[in-house]
Order: structure tokens, then C-alpha cells, then sequence
């Protein structure tokens, strides 16, 4: 079934959500793909067709409403037209990847200290963006849980340790940032932990 699709372990109804982003005021047509442009990264991305221009940030917070978060696209590309193949059907091969303005942003900001800027790199080659302001949400550049493990082992390995509710409970880049080795480590002694001896009853 072309309209059902698998992401992350969760079964995906295409239609569902073309039929949920289409009853949006500012929408007049919208399709949905999973699309794998990098490979073992497949991602939902919505297309579709309006008169005016919505607000990428607004599209994606209406579909949070109603849908559960894996259901919700990751990017969102306004066409003029959707393509058509010879016979009028819907032609998905010729619809584009979405470039760094389909996915939610905010009001950017230039990122701050040190950490801040190597942080912002790390998230634009794992988001696959082409920069990332301070302000920036992890998720709604198109993260998720996956790659949020991702970018915590990656920290690691740059000497950045932060704790991984963090990025879960304040996803922003300043605020993951300013968590930044903030994670207490509580090594216990071995002399200090209790040898348990059971006594058998004879």
C-alpha cells in the first residue's frame, strides 16, 4: 500500500495526514511522501497549494493539534501547482526535496560563544540545514528521537555532555547549550559498595 508507510517503528497513514493539512484555512491541495534523501533517513515531507503563504511554524503547529507527533511532517514545500504525469495522475517522482525554508524556524539569531557555535554545526549536519540560530527547536527542524540519541553521542565525542531530558524537555540551541556540562557524574568508590553474602541453610 503506497499510502501506508513505516518511519521509526511507527505505521503511517499518508492520507490521514494530507486529509488533515487540506482543512487548513490557508491550504488548497496537499500531498505527504516519506522521502529518503539521505540514505536510513526517511522523513515525512508535505507538499502543497495555497493562495497565500503560511507560515511553516503555523502548518506544523495546526497538524500538533490533531495528529500525534510522528505523524506530524518535518517539512513543509509550497508549490504553485502540484506536478502531473501525461495522464493526470498526482507525478510524486517530480516533487522536490525540500530545501532549509521548509522546515520551522524561528527569528534567526547568529549563535553565541563557543559552544553555542560548534552545538549549531553539529545540529546543521545532523538536521541537514544550512544554519541554525540560537532559538532554534531541534524538533521542528525536522529532529527527532533517533537522532536526538545522535547528537548526544556525538556531543560526547566533542567533550560537550549534557543530559538527554534536556534536549526533550527545553530543544532549543541556547537553552541546550547552556546545559552543557551541567551533568554530575557520581562515581561510588569500589571499596564503598556492600558485598551481599546469602547465608545457606543447611
Amino acid at each position: 500500500n503506497d499510502d501506508q508507510v513505516k518511519i521509526r517503528g511507527f505505521r503511517i497513514e499518508l492520507g490521514e495526514i494530507e486529509a488533515k493539512l487540506a482543512r487548513h484555512e490557508a491550504v488548497k491541495e496537499a500531498v505527504v511522501l516519506a522521502r529518503e534523501d539521505v540514505p536510513g533517513e526517511k522523513r515525512l515531507v508535505a507538499y502543497y497549494t495555497s493562495q497565500a503563504s503560511p507560515d511553516t511554524g503555523s502548518l506544523r503547529a495546526y497538524l500538533q493539534v490533531h495528529l500525534p507527533e510522528y505523524m506530524v511532517p518535518a517539512a513543509y514545500v509550497r508549490l504553485d501547482v502540484l506536478p502531473l504525469t501525461p495522464n493526470g495522475k498526482l507525478d510524486r517522482k517530480a516533487l522536490p526535496a525540500p530545501n532549509s525554508d521548509a522546515y520551522a524556524t524561528r527569528h534567526y539569531e547568529a549563535p553565541v560563544g563557543d559552544v553555542e557555535i560548534r552545538l549549531a554545526l553539529l545540529w546543521a549536519e545532523l538536521l541537514k540545514v544550512d544554519r541554525v540560530g540560537r532559538h532554534d527547536h531541534f524538533f521542528e527542524l525536522g529532529g527527532h528521537s533517533l537522532l536526538a540519541v545522535s547528537l548526544i553521542e556525538r556531543m560526547r565525542k566533542e567533550s560537550m555532555e549534557v543530559d538527554v531530558r534536556v534536549l526533550f524537555g527545553q530543544p532549543t540551541l541556547a537553552l541546550v547549550a547552556a546545559a552543557v556540562g551541567q551533568v554530575q557524574r557520581i562515581e561510588v568508590p569500589q571499596s564503598k559498595i556492600p558485598t551481599l553474602m546469602r547465608k545457606r541453610s543447611i
